[in-house]
């Protein structure tokens, strides 16, 4: 599947990585008021009733939801469930920037799985955009200093982060994949978000139930918590799912792909921002690494 980039998919994918990172600040500043498996879930819940109102015909018996309800589990515990548990128990097992660090590799896995599984073909532009795009990312996490790289010590967490890259990019190659769902579903992508939360959901309570079963489980009520919840519900959950899903239609899962490398250059700025700290020159040769990526691999 080999689709031109427009502006307009070049926008809808900036907004989930720029969403997703802001998302990494938040998580990190309610971590002590609530654990990672219960956070996901109560975003999800939010994100959930905000969208009934909308779009809860979806969920009616008399649906064309049901008769693919199998497509939609799935959709569901590949991004709500399976791709957030798996990155955060690598957040509980490993260091961020060995996550971050792994995390780069989704663009590859996007067209690895699409090559494997969807019969898509990698063009050398693609692999050249690979190449760059991560070596963007490497630039951002070493911070200008290759030898940090050095010092990275790899532990089993890091097997969760490629298997959430893995998910996520099986998830994307779903997204664009032809099916027989009705059309009245798949053009409404506010009904089509709703569905997937619905199963996505009952994965994430069983994350979550096992959380607290295994004694891991914590929540503390605030009005800062509860802020931040009606952020990630909003933003990293209903606006970042709904513009990564429309974009992946323009542009296709593989030119999508390299834009998950924005997410740490964005997380950088946020970081100067709420943090004081100063940028460097890193940070702009790594952008422009990155979307020299995204432009090499999405030109035919």
């Amino acid at each position: 599947m080999q689709t031109k980039l427009t502006p307009t998919a070049a926008l809808l994918l900036t907004i989930p990585p720029l969403m997703w990172a802001g998302n990494a600040v938040v998580g990190r500043l309610v971590s002590d008021m609530v654990s990672p498996m219960t956070l996901n879930l109560l975003r999800w819940v939010l994100a959930f009733f905000i969208l009934l109102p909308i779009a809860g015909h979806v969920l009616r018996p008399s649906s064309g939801l049901w008769p693919h309800w199998r497509r939609f589990a799935m959709l569901g515990l590949l991004s709500v469930g399976a791709y957030n548990a798996l990155l955060y128990l690598a957040l509980n097992t490993s260091t961020p920037i060995n996550v971050t660090l792994v995390g780069a590799s989704t663009p590859v896995w996007m067209l690895l799985i699409g090559r494997l599984f969807f019969n898509a073909p990698i063009s050398p532009r693609q692999g050249v955009g690979a190449v760059l795009s991560i070596t963007g990312v490497l630039l951002v996490l070493s911070r200008g200093q290759w030898e940090v790289l050095k010092a990275v010590q790899w532990v089993p967490g890091d097997l969760y982060v490629l298997m959430a890259s893995a998910a996520w990019a099986t998830y994307s190659w779903m997204l664009a994949r032809p099916t027989t769902e009705p059309q009245a579903i798949r053009s409404n992508g506010t009904a089509f978000l709703l569905a997937q939360m619905a199963f996505g959901m009952v994965w994430s309570a069983l994350f979550s139930g096992g959380e607290w079963a295994l004694g891991k489980g914590h929540f503390q009520w605030s009005w800062p918590l509860a802020a931040a919840l009606v952020f990630i519900a909003v933003g990293p959950a209903v606006i970042a799912y709904r513009a990564w899903g429309a974009g992946v239609g323009r542009a296709g899962p593989a030119a999508a792909g390299f834009f998950i490398n924005l997410t740490p250059l964005f997380t950088a700025v946020l970081s100067t921002v709420f943090l004081g700290e100063v940028p460097q020159i890193y940070h702009a040769l790594a952008f422009v690494l990155i979307v020299g990526g995204i432009i090499v691999s999405s030109r035919r």
